[in-house]
């Protein structure tokens, strides 16, 4: 399996960044869009980010038009839109795919690593159908706003159905659990 903290990224803002930099931390991948039906999790994901940070969690945004090209803008509207809608202060990366052929390495690694996810995959999968959209299939992800849960030894203890709320339970728990290792 891949070494996910050696995956060179690239931060919005155009520097280079890899997971490396947050070892011993607990981290939140997320994959965001700025016009999604679920772009308000932004602000659940500052609350989380708020909320821990100083114990050791980063909510780390990667920002993808794969889906519904929910996320059209440049890195640079991106970073607006985030500033001035949700106020997010999280670090975000540069905008890339995180799904099909083209998928950046971090997320072959991911899906890789954790195929499967908890939450009410099916059921949004369905709604997607019913809104004459093709969802992707396990291990792909499902949509904007899904979540992997890295732990501080850096492997991956969870992964979320983007219909999981940032203040879900079942996410904050997990969140806790790894911080209290």
């Amino acid at each position: 399996m891949t070494d996910i903290a050696a995956i060179p990224l690239t931060r919005i803002d155009g520097t280079p960044d890899s997971l490396a930099a947050y070892t011993g931390h607990v981290l939140l991948v997320v994959n965001v869009a700025s016009k999604c039906g679920l772009t308000p999790q932004y602000e659940g994901l500052e609350k989380l980010y708020n909320a821990y940070k100083d114990k050791g969690f980063e909510v780390l945004g990667f920002p993808a038009n794969d889906f519904g090209a929910q996320e059209p803008g440049t890195d640079e509207e991106i970073v607006e839109f985030c500033s001035l809608n949700y106020g997010v202060s999280f670090p975000l990366f540069a905008k890339a795919d995180v799904t099909g052929e083209s998928k950046q390495p971090l997320y072959a690694a991911l899906t890789q690593a954790q195929p499967e996810k908890v939450g009410p995959a099916a059921e949004f999968r369905e709604r997607l159908k019913g809104y004459g959209m093709t969802p992707t299939e396990d291990p792909e992800v499902l949509w904007n706003f899904e979540k992997f849960l890295i732990a501080r030894d850096g492997t991956v203890a969870g992964r979320f159905a983007p219909g999981v709320e940032p203040a879900a339970p079942e996410l904050v728990g997990a969140i806790e659990a790894e911080l209290a290792k």
